[in-house]
């Protein structure tokens, strides 16, 4: 039986998905650059084929260019600004705590799922890392629908998940720190397709192998390869599959290979005295793959004492790696992100340097082997791809400003998939 074509409604844009299933995948840390890698040695047949037969372009992430952010952009379609998670962690001054962001009680409006769901089709969501479940999962369940995690795919229960048994279904649950995570949830969504458990599919990788190897480097092409064998089989099914990336990836060092940080908690205190505070937005569960350490920063004022923000702009502009330091409310309105959620300053840093809280703060033996992150605006172009041609009208936005997080809508209502 083939999908129904019912169009939904969410947070302002129509969707009218075609009557033939819909596979939209986010391979997390993807820049362009691992495609090109890939591609120019022959091992991405099948999404090469896409950039001659379908569309094949970049798109620009929402800021920062963290995953919880860009996750939840993609799978809402509007930006930070309006679904409310600026970063995968920020301060909370009601209750003086800092909090992670990884719950979909932080999300001020709805997935495109439940809606989804509800207009007919079969939603399934799988995720590798398992903080973003939650997210993805909201008011899904409840409707039927399916949403599990490649790094907690054992503990999947029908009452939880929509689903059991997941097992059975796709192997063994593989470990989160390996690119066989990432390959667990594409194998997943093939398999949900060929049961006929699923028509509209949104399938999030980790980034682990973007985190610790180099586009060209003999173990990202081998995972590659096994990706675009799994988007081959969509395609065989005869989905209707759209690609993109939550943000790209860069090395972080200096010419010894050493971590290139700028400490800007200790800097603002040796300036000024204690009492600044730091927000590392990039913080997770996953300190192996960054060490809690990327290209974007919120900075809150000591609370105690009146210190001059355009004093501090301008101080912590010259420190190097530093390129961009703005206000709250510049950044809100330049980066649409929520302000409630912001500190006094956002600060970002260079292609090749990180931002750290105090030397005391980072382990720095969890990334030995070599630093490589993102978050800033060197992270932000990210692989924008589609698998039928375009119409004209979305053939003129892609060739603009596209978003990642546009990625739904032209998937539904933009190609000329029928």
């Amino acid at each position: 039986m083939n999908p129904t074509a019912c169009s939904f409604t969410v947070n302002g844009r129509t969707y009218a998905p075609p009557a033939r299933p819909v596979a939209v995948v986010c391979l997390d840390g993807s820049a362009d650059a691992y495609l090109d890698a890939a591609m120019a040695r022959g091992l991405m047949p099948h999404v090469q084929r896409l950039a001659v037969q379908g569309w094949r372009g970049s798109a620009r992430a929402a800021m920062p260019t963290f995953t919880n952010v860009n996750n939840s952009s993609i799978v809402t379609g509007v930006p930070p600004s309006v679904h409310g998670i600026g970063g995968n962690f920020f301060y909370d001054p009601s209750i003086g705590q800092e909090v992670m962001m990884n719950s979909s009680k932080f999300l001020r409006v709805p997935t495109l799922f439940p809606a989804a769901q509800g207009a007919g089709r079969k939603v399934a969501v799988v995720t590798a890392k398992e903080k973003l479940r939650d997210i993805f999962a909201s008011g899904l369940i409840a409707r039927g629908g399916i949403a599990f995690s490649s790094e907690k795919a054992r503990e999947a229960s029908l009452a939880t998940h929509g689903i059991e048994a997941v097992e059975a279904l796709a192997g063994p649950t593989p470990p989160i720190y390996s690119g066989q995570a990432s390959l667990y949830v594409l194998r997943a969504g093939v398999r949900l397709l060929e049961a006929g458990r699923a028509d509209f599919l949104y399938l999030s990788t980790t980034d682990f192998m973007q985190h610790k190897h180099v586009p060209d480097a003999p173990e990202a092409l081998e995972v590659y390869a096994a990706i675009d064998a799994e988007v081959g089989h969509l395609l065989a099914l005869g989905a209707v599959v759209g690609i993109t990336a939550d943000h790209g990836m860069n090395s972080k060092q200096r010419a010894d290979g050493s971590p290139n940080v700028v400490y800007l908690e200790s800097e603002l205190d040796a300036r000024w005295g204690p009492g600044f505070r730091v927000i590392l937005p990039i913080t997770d569960p996953y300190v192996v793959h960054h060490g809690a350490l990327g290209s974007f920063a919120q900075v809150h004022l000591p609370t105690d004492r009146t210190v001059p923000l355009a004093e501090v702009i301008d101080f912590v502009a010259t420190l190097p790696g530093i390129t961009e330091v703005l206000s709250r409310d510049q950044a809100a309105r330049r980066m649409e992100l929520p302000p409630d959620r912001m500190g006094d300053l956002v600060v970002c840093s260079g292609r090749d340097a990180v931002i750290g809280r105090t030397p005391a703060y980072h382990d720095l033996k969890a990334i030995e082997g070599g630093l490589r992150s993102h978050g800033g605006r060197y992270e932000e172009m990210v692989p924008f791809v589609l698998s039928h041609p375009l119409r004209p009208q979305y053939a003129a936005r892609a060739l603009g400003d596209p978003r990642n997080f546009d990625l739904f809508d032209f998937v539904c209502n933009g190609t000329l998939a029928g």
